[in-house]
């Protein structure tokens, strides 16, 4: 037994209710347990409950021992002061001056059981072996949630942006669509160009690519080498007069080339970005506005100047290779920069229907492969679109990885009785 399980079972009353009485033997009649509390303070708030002859009202404490009141040190903490009901599920003090309600030997031994086989599986999902025993609109809903979920958790960290960046959304967009570039890797380097790069600066120079790409390249620590290629010297000598003139610093982040494949350097990602910079003057204004994904899209369609064509890095030998924004980065952008800001924007200015554009965006566009999709595919989870995807990553990082059964739909119908 522990606290959350014990929670979960209050919360949905799965335990025998007949006959209920406190330690001190007054009968108890529960009118409504409550509503589950997530933050700090007692288990859950709201509760209405009849012990004796007297209703009372406010929240309920859960503990597996009665003692651990004493341990968490209630007792001195005013969030406790309305506690009119200690439930657990082995009473292990004397005296207690709040009704406690012991629920041990109330409880199923199947519920038990079942819980006890889901925290000791080692399969991908604790799961795995019993959900054909699940309803197919039990999962679409709770995929639906989790995506919601999902989408609330990035809200958070645009919020983060939008706090340091006195509420300019465009510059938000720009920071989170700079991290987007630098994929998984180099994620926190090409946030911090991005950071270190007023949005402002870049539109001065928005018609001379060269420049965009000097200013990304340099920021990034790439453009300090001895060059012999005439195109990198050029970008060498634009970055330092652009240094000088707007006083930059360049980041403390390395930038890394290391087991890529030559498609993702960070070269080739920030000339496609200075790309992208160029031919999209107030982006995420014209993606609120846009009707549809298939608009947005051809925007992100960019490919870096010539010099490109022929080279991964500033250093190689010349090689032809078109290095265009490819259709699965165009995928990824989609999913991890403009539907979080879109969703966060609908959020922050209650626009619904901009919430509802954002998750139909994902429905339209091609679901991500990789190792947890495959996993939940391979069990017989649907994933055709980045809607399904997204939940799916969602379902595996914040609830299968951590054992959150009861908290999650599928594992809470497993467990009842």
């Amino acid at each position: 037994m522990n606290e959350q399980l014990l929670q979960f079972i209050w919360q949905f009353q799965y335990f025998n209710r007949s006959d209920l009485q406190t330690t001190q033997g007054e009968e108890v009649y529960i009118i409504t347990p409550g509503t589950w509390n997530k933050n700090q303070g007692p288990d859950f708030t709201n509760a209405r409950i009849r012990i004796g002859n007297t209703e009372w009202a406010g929240t309920v404490e859960i503990h597996v021992k009665a003692s651990d009141w004493q341990k968490h040190q209630h007792a001195v903490d005013c969030n406790y002061k309305n506690v009119i009901l200690h439930v657990v599920y082995e009473n292990d003090l004397q005296f207690s001056s709040i009704p406690v309600l012991e629920l041990k030997g109330r409880i199923a031994i199947s519920l038990l059981q079942r819980y006890t086989q889901l925290m000791e599986s080692s399969h991908f999902i604790a799961c795995e072996n019993l959900i054909d025993n699940i309803s197919d609109i039990t999962i679409t809903s709770w995929k639906e949630r989790l995506l919601i979920e999902r989408l609330m958790r990035k809200t958070a960290q645009i919020q983060q942006y939008m706090a340091a960046n006195q509420q300019h959304w465009e510059e938000s967009f720009w920071w989170l669509l700079a991290r987007n570039f630098g994929t998984k890797i180099n994620a926190d380097a090409f946030e911090a160009i991005a950071q270190s790069i007023p949005l402002i600066l870049l539109a001065k120079h928005k018609h001379q690519l060269i420049q965009l790409e000097a200013l990304l390249l340099g920021q990034a620590g790439l453009l300090e080498a001895d060059f012999e290629d005439k195109y990198a010297q050029l970008l060498q000598r634009e970055y330092r007069f652009l240094k000088i003139k707007y006083q930059l610093q360049p980041i403390v982040y390395p930038v890394y080339f290391l087991r890529m494949r030559p498609s993702n350097f960070p070269t080739v990602r920030l000339a496609q970005l200075a790309a992208l910079i160029q031919q999209s003057a107030h982006l995420f204004s014209k993606i609120v506005a846009a009707p549809s994904w298939a608009y947005v899209k051809k925007w992100l369609e960019v490919t870096p100047n010539d010099f490109w064509l022929y080279h991964y890095t500033l250093t190689d030998e010349p090689y032809y290779k078109p290095k265009p924004l490819g259709a699965e980065m165009i995928n990824n952008i989609l999913i991890n920069s403009i539907v979080p800001m879109l969703f966060a924007y609908g959020q922050a200015h209650q626009q619904e229907p901009l919430k509802y554009k954002a998750m139909q965006w994902l429905e339209a566009a091609k679901a991500e492969k990789n190792s947890i999709t495959k996993g939940f595919e391979k069990i017989g989870f649907i994933n055709k679109s980045a809607w399904d995807s997204q939940s799916l990553i969602e379902l595996k990082n914040q609830y299968c990885n951590h054992k959150r059964c009861v908290a999650c739909a599928i594992g809470s119908a497993l467990i009842k009785p």
